[in-house]
């Protein structure tokens, strides 16, 4: 199986800056489209940024300009660097991948795993 997990969320002030960093892991696997969501209290969650496997991005627009996603292929790693952190940001960031297992030899259909989510706060 594979696990994504999410690091780097915490408290910061307005103007501030955060990295968050997400890891897929575990048996054989291929990664293909990788995304960051989000979710505040009370909203829906929304797509705040996402990568395909040859790098092109997209990003919502209230976070153009502040945000940039990256991505290490060879680590199964994507990264979320949030800069000029506005309150409007605070919510739980969780990771996205589309990922295909390999079993057996066999590649399977793509499918989306979640991580578990990590709480960014902006407030002084």
């Amino acid at each position: 199986q594979v696990q994504v997990v999410e690091s780097g969320g915490g408290l910061v002030q307005p103007g501030g800056s955060l990295r968050l960093s997400c890891a897929a892991s575990g048996s054989t696997f291929s990664v293909d489209d990788m995304g960051w969501y989000r979710q505040a209290p009370g909203k829906q969650r929304e797509v705040v940024a996402d990568i395909s496997s040859g790098g092109k991005t997209r990003y919502t627009e209230s976070v153009k300009g502040r945000f940039t996603i990256s991505r290490d292929n060879a680590k199964h790693t994507v990264y979320l660097h949030m800069n000029s952190l506005k309150p409007e940001d605070t919510a739980v960031y969780y990771c996205q991948a589309e990922i295909g297992l390999v079993v057996g030899g066999i590649a399977q259909p793509f499918k989306d795993y979640w991580g578990q989510g990590t709480q960014v706060t902006v407030s002084s």
